[in-house]
């Protein structure tokens, strides 16, 4: 595996591979759980959401950077992807979006890209990073991810309810 900067090539299939990595969370834990209508009202076009939210990932010069990781083993396509900003006054980093394809899911990729990515932060100037997941099932494999990785964990919760 090689991690490498984005390139306009790869919005596609990172734009796929977000679809692909998140559509069990939408249609099979949270519409269930809340129901159509708070459903519809709150990620009814989450495909579409995506597909207007990822071209948006990597704009450095918004302190917005996107980093892939590519399967060289296999085929060469994208193993995931990482999305993280830097806000350099209060010398702090987020990641935003962590998406590892299915085949290569248990195989540390994400490790690999959490770990590029905070080493750039930290390169930028960074000297905290904030991330965050669901408390969910679908979202329990990137919570254990993000422990093994040192970070603590800050519960919150978030209530639905139709008017």
């Amino acid at each position: 595996m090689r991690i490498r900067a984005f390139t306009p090539q790869d919005l596609t299939a990172l734009t796929d591979l977000t679809i692909e990595t998140f559509r069990p969370f939408y249609e099979d834990s949270f519409r269930p759980l809340v129901g159509e209508a708070v459903f519809a009202n709150q990620h009814g076009d989450w495909r579409d959401d995506y597909r207007r939210q990822v071209p948006g990932l990597h704009a450095p010069e918004q302190h917005l950077y996107v980093a892939v990781a590519e399967d060289e083993a296999g085929d060469g396509g994208i193993a995931g992807y990482v999305a993280w900003s830097v806000d350099p006054a209060r010398r702090n980093g987020t990641v935003s979006h962590l998406a590892v394809a299915a085949g290569h899911r248990r195989h540390h990729v994400g490790t690999a890209l959490c770990e590029h990515a905070f080493a750039q932060m930290r390169d930028l100037g960074a000297e905290v990073v904030e991330i965050g997941t669901g408390g969910d099932p679908f979202h329990a494999p990137a919570r254990a991810l993000y422990e093994r990785l040192g970070c603590t964990a800050l519960p919150t919760v978030v209530y639905y309810r139709r008017l």
